[in-house]
């Protein structure tokens, strides 16, 4: 493979950026995905070159910004940069790194729009985020349009598994992907929630039982357990025979 080769670092003066200790201490071990690195590297840049106590960054921003772009296209080669880009925020965001807010607004033909801002997870980030939920930080309220409303954020899929279940694998991260597109957000909380109160912390059970709701139809009063009913037994109403090897215990 042919590298590409840097002419190095100039002798002039340079802006440094700050990016603190505990990101190679404590983050930097934890991230296995390249994008995700990248992503989280540029932002630090990023928020050093904003003035002002109160600092965020834009979805739509970091869309546009062909720096980051140009330095997602060699993180995968099955995936176009936006792409790279989604995934990397998901995953940035399901690991704490940035702290994401959703803000719904009406757009020009009335249907609704949906902007993202992010904080990195400072405690400064932490405050000011909390502060704009709150309705009481006018410099950066005034650059939501009045009629905005703060989304009702759900659980993160990428953080519902790994919050439950376990490391994330790229592969893991395309079928998270597919769940999302073709079950209903409170079906996945609630798969989610019956295979963790079942201690069956694996992904082909939460899909056994979307499946089963989609093919049999969904009746929240087969929730409710019996108290005739053995722990298998209870697990068995949600999973197909096909899926009984993965029932645990």
């Amino acid at each position: 493979m042919k590298l590409t080769g840097f002419i190095g670092f100039p002798d002039a003066k340079m802006k440094a950026v700050i990016v603190p200790d505990v990101f190679f201490s404590d983050l930097l071990p934890l991230i296995d995905d390249l994008a995700e690195l990248k992503l989280t590297l540029h932002c630090f840049w990023l928020l050093n070159e904003q003035e002002g106590a109160f600092k965020y960054l834009r979805g739509a921003d970091l869309r546009a910004d062909e720096t980051l772009l140009r330095g997602l296209s060699a993180a995968s080669a099955l995936r176009t940069p936006q792409q790279t880009l989604e995934d990397a925020l998901q995953r940035a965001a399901a690991r704490n790194t940035l702290l994401k807010l959703e803000i719904e607004t009406d757009g020009p033909d009335g249907a609704p729009h949906v902007e993202d801002w992010y904080f990195m997870n400072t405690v400064k980030g932490r405050q000011t985020l909390a502060l704009v939920r709150q309705g009481r930080l006018g410099e950066l309220q005034a650059a939501i349009p009045d009629e905005a409303r703060l989304k009702v954020e759900r659980p993160n899929i990428f953080l519902l598994y790994e919050q439950n279940v376990g490391l994330m694998t790229p592969l893991i991260a395309d079928q998270l992907r597919d769940m999302e597109k073709s079950y209903p957000p409170d079906w996945i909380d609630e798969a989610f929630t019956v295979a963790v109160s079942r201690n069956a912390r694996a992904l082909r059970y939460i899909q056994a039982i979307l499946k089963r709701w989609e093919t049999e139809g969904k009746d929240d009063r087969t929730h409710a357990d019996s108290g005739r009913d053995s722990e298998a037994e209870r697990r068995r109403k949600y999973i197909p025979d096909e899926y009984s090897d993965i029932i645990i215990g």
